[in-house]
């Protein structure tokens, strides 16, 4: 329920322990270590300089093994969709763990796997060059000359060339009529291929002729037309169809080599999990030395300046005492210095530190507002649904989630707690998939009643106070933490000036406004006017408290004036009400269709209604909820965090391990 109190430490560590020292911080994970630009040592003390080298081999190596399991997963059968998104990663224990990134083998399997890979894709980049190849020979197939005898006519020029098939009538009326000659030799998609023979002086006006029909030039000199010999020197005497013969020959031993490659491939697969072991273990091993080579240092020591949260420094100092070369000591932060932050919460309250997190965190002078949050999102969540049905379903699909996925399950068991308000809301509102229990239930119709309290279709109005009361509450509630946290700080002018006057207006005005309609005494309200003018007169003396009285005045009056932006605020929580019946509305809706379809006969509307309830009501929960969760995001982020939160503090990162493919378990421990 607060943050986290931070100490700064100072571990000086001789070089032949640093490495050691190092991975067991890692694998603490409690210690976040700053470089050689972030430390305030490097400033404090002359000389220092970063402590190692770029680790080039170790990211050479996880360069390949990334290169390498891209490549074998194309080879891997496809997992179940639910268990790759549940369980994406594999659980290996701690031996299995140490002999594959103790063994040599992997790394060998690792670096002829790389070379099946390139070879897979040089014969894959030759196969599609002889394929192009061939696609530019087909045209041609039916020449019987050699193509590059063709070229040598001296007495004539000869021209080869592509023509669209929609230009051909008028290519060979034009050319026939120029003087010259041409045979359409084969076609290929689109195109004519043709010869086309002329005098040397009419050579421009067929070329001419040629460009207004769009025709792609053909050099039967060059290459693919010119076969080459075993020795290197051109074979001008081949005709197409030979060197077609020739390249579907050389095509044919391409997919040979391939299937081979491929073959060599599959057979690596069933080394991938060893693979995926050694890529999380460089990847850590990179991450410390990375850290480590940043790390100021001298000749014989190196320097980690860090940070770790005051619960764990016990920990740390354990850490230590196995290092005889190592000492640790607490220093002082800079006066200016981010102190990085990090929120402790009950097991509760914890799962809705996804909201607080999603916003940013708070900086360290701030309040965590994660506990604050909580009753409140969870219940305006509850109100936008109003569905006792979709909330029971929420709730089941979350602790089926929980228990399967391997990763971070709080936002799960927040939606989960979620549901269990969406449930209370649906009970006392009436709404069970609608009014499925009036259309198709009439028989539990005394037990809704007897759980409900109004109906927001029949009582629209009592939904519309209770949203706005609720969002009351709220922002009051936030005036108020920001109240006592400046009390406990000890800015008092800013708890009574900025908080409290505020306070003591809004309810002043809140509650003369329900004695005029005799919620309370009438005499009792004769109070609250002036305590609220005087609460409006000190805002605009002191609500600013900078600068000279002009300035003053004029943001107090601004500050004053801003007392219908709380209106506004207010207003904005009637988004529960609308969700909340819109959800109803369109659950309503679907049972309407459903008993409609209902009477189909020949038992094809039974199967109807069941379509129609079932997709209707997934449609339904899918949208309504996905708009219960922004919109009460949007409550928190919008109306509540401003009135004491302005966030923006620097995570938490303490140097850990972090696993892409597996989890390394011992025993009943899992190491994540």
């Amino acid at each position: 329920m607060a943050v986290s109190e931070m100490l700064k430490v100072l571990l000086v560590s001789h070089r032949s322990e640093s490495a050691e020292l190092l991975e067991a911080l890692q694998s603490a994970g409690i210690c976040q270590v700053l470089g050689l630009e972030e430390a305030a040592v490097s400033s404090d003390v002359g000389g220092l300089t970063a402590s190692g080298s770029r680790p080039a081999e170790m990211e050479q190596l996880l360069s390949r093994l990334t290169r390498v399991i891209a490549f074998l997963k194309q080879y891997q059968e496809p997992a179940r969709f639910a268990e790759a998104i549940l369980s994406p990663r594999a659980v290996v224990d701690r031996k299995r763990y140490e002999t594959a990134v103790s063994s040599t083998a992997v790394t060998q399997t690792a670096e002829m796997c790389d070379r099946t890979r390139a070879a897979i894709e040089r014969l894959q980049s030759e196969r599609d060059n002889v394929k192009n190849v061939l696609a530019q020979l087909r045209p041609w197939k039916d020449l019987e000359t050699p193509p590059a005898q063709v070229v040598r006519l001296e007495a004539v020029a000869c021209v080869a060339a592509l023509v669209p098939m929609n230009r051909r009538r008028s290519v060979e009326s034009e050319i026939t009529a120029s003087g010259g000659m041409l045979q359409r030799v084969g076609t290929s998609d689109s195109t004519d291929a043709y010869i086309i023979v002329c005098l040397p002086e009419k050579l421009g006006q067929v070329r001419k002729i040629l460009r207004s029909a769009d025709f792609q030039a053909v050099d039967l000199a060059a290459a693919p037309f010119v076969k080459t010999g075993g020795s290197g020197a051109a074979s001008r005497e081949a005709t197409v169809g030979e060197l077609i013969v020739d390249y579907n020959r050389r095509l044919e031993g391409i997919e040979a080599d391939l299937q081979a490659e491929h073959q060599k491939a599959r057979g690596f697969v069933e080394r991938l999990l060893d693979l995926q072991i050694l890529y999380d273990h460089c990847r850590n091993v990179l991450d410390r030395e990375r850290v480590g080579g940043e790390a100021p240092a001298t000749e014989a020591t190196i320097i980690f300046e860090g940070w770790v949260r005051k619960a764990d420094f016990a920990a740390l100092e354990n850490i230590v005492s196995n290092f005889t070369a190592t000492s640790l000591d607490v220093i002082d932060p800079a006066e200016d210095e981010l102190v990085p932050i990090e929120i402790e919460n009950t097991r509760t309250i914890r799962p809705f530190e996804v909201i607080t997190r999603l916003y940013g965190m708070p900086q360290r002078f701030e309040v965590d507002p994660t506990a604050f949050l909580a009753p409140f999102f969870a219940i305006f969540f509850g109100l936008c649904l109003t569905d006792a049905g979709y909330g029971f379903v929420i709730l089941a699909i979350m602790m089926y989630l929980a228990r399967k996925y391997q990763g971070d399950t709080k936002i799960m068991r927040m939606l989960a707690a979620c549901s269990i308000f969406t449930i209370a809301a649906g009970a006392v509102t009436g709404g069970w998939f609608g009014d499925a229990v009036q259309q198709f239930f009439p028989g539990l119709e005394p037990v809704r009643e007897r759980l409900m309290w109004f109906d927001p279709l029949e009582r629209p109005m009592m939904f519309f106070y209770l949203s706005l009361v609720l969002g009351y509450i709220q922002i009051m509630t936030g005036l108020a933490i920001a109240f006592v946290h400046n009390l406990k700080r000890g800015c008092y002018k800013a708890a009574v000036f900025d908080q409290l006057n505020w306070l003591v207006m809004l309810n002043c005005i809140v509650l003369y406004a329900a004695a005029r309609t005799g919620m309370i005494p009438g005499p009792v309200g004769r109070f609250f006017p002036p305590a609220a003018l005087g609460a409006a007169g000190t805002i605009l003396l002191f609500s600013e408290r900078r600068g000279g009285w002009g300035t003053r005045l004029g943001m107090g009056l601004f500050n004053l004036f801003s007392t219908i932006f709380y209106l506004g605020d207010v207003l904005s929580y009637l988004r529960l009400m609308a969700l909340g019946m819109v959800t109803a509305g369109l659950a309503m809706a679907i049972n309407v269709i459903a008993k409609v379809v209902a009477e189909v006969p020949y038992g094809i509307g039974v199967l109807l209604m069941v379509l129609v309830l079932a997709g209707g009501h997934a449609f339904n929960l899918g949208i309504s909820g996905l708009s219960a969760f922004v919109h009460t995001l949007r409550l928190q982020y919008v109306e509540f965090f401003p009135k004491f939160l302005v966030g923006g503090g620097r995570p938490f990162k303490p140097l850990s391990k972090q696993y892409k493919y597996v989890y390394v378990g011992a025993g009943s421990q899992t190491e994540v």
